[in-house]
């Protein structure tokens, strides 16, 4: 955990973030500033900054994002009217925390 990180502190309970979903290696809450009806955030416990900042090992943490944001969709009621994944990749691709985290936007009519 870094002790600075925003997303570090919510991942590992030091904040008062209501979680929607937890296993090992993830989280997943709202965001704060919702772009969509429905704007989630997954987020891997451990701290990788950016993509940039990826290794080898950490492929099977992006396909259990992915899965999970696929669980999400679905308890979330957006599956089937269609909802979108993405991850913002340095200050220029519009990351503001510099944590690894993927967002799942969806829920309009």
């Amino acid at each position: 955990m870094k002790k600075d990180c925003l997303f570090c502190k919510i991942s590992h309970g030091k904040t008062s973030t209501e979680i929607l979903y937890e296993n090992d290696t993830l989280v997943v809450f709202r965001d704060i500033n919702p772009a969509a009806p429905i704007h989630l955030l997954i987020v891997p416990k451990n701290h990788i900054r950016s993509v940039n900042d990826l290794s080898e090992a950490d492929q099977p943490i992006l396909a259990e994002m992915v899965m999970v944001a696929k669980e999400m969709a679905a308890q979330q009621g957006v599956d089937k009217s269609g909802y979108r994944l993405f991850i913002n990749v340095e200050r220029g691709g519009g990351q503001v925390v510099f944590h690894l985290h993927m967002h799942l936007i969806g829920g309009w009519h």
